[in-house]
C-alpha cells in the first residue's frame, strides 16, 4: 500500500465511516478520481466502487480508497471535506 496523495478531513472521515457502517456504501472501497476534461475542465468524483486490476490502494483514517494510477497527479496535494449548508451538502476538493 502506497502513501495517499490526498488527505481527508475529519468531517468527510466521520461521513465515510458512517456510510460504510450504516451499509449504505455499495462497496468496501472509497474510490475517488477526475473524469472529463472537455470545455469544462476536469471534474471531481468521488464514491463507492469495486477494486479494478490497475487501481492503486490507500488506507486512509482506516478508510480502504482506491483511485486510478494516472488520477494521482492531479489528486496530489487535495484535500476531501464535507460540508453541510443550509441548501447543500457534498463533498468538497481542496487544493491545500
Amino acid at each position: 500500500m502506497s502513501e495517499a496523495p490526498l488527505e481527508l478531513t475529519t468531517t468527510a472521515i466521520d461521513i465515510i465511516k458512517k456510510l460504510l457502517e450504516s451499509g449504505q456504501a455499495t462497496s468496501p472501497y472509497l474510490r475517488v478520481g477526475i473524469k472529463g476534461g472537455g470545455c469544462s475542465g476536469m471534474a471531481y468524483m468521488i464514491g463507492f466502487d469495486e477494486k479494478a486490476s490497475d487501481d492503486e490502494l490507500f488506507e486512509i483514517a482506516g478508510i480502504p480508497v482506491i483511485m486510478k494510477k494516472a488520477h494521482g497527479m492531479y489528486l496530489l496535494g487535495m484535500e476531501i471535506d464535507y460540508q453541510q449548508a443550509e441548501d447543500t451538502r457534498g463533498f468538497v476538493f481542496r487544493k491545500k
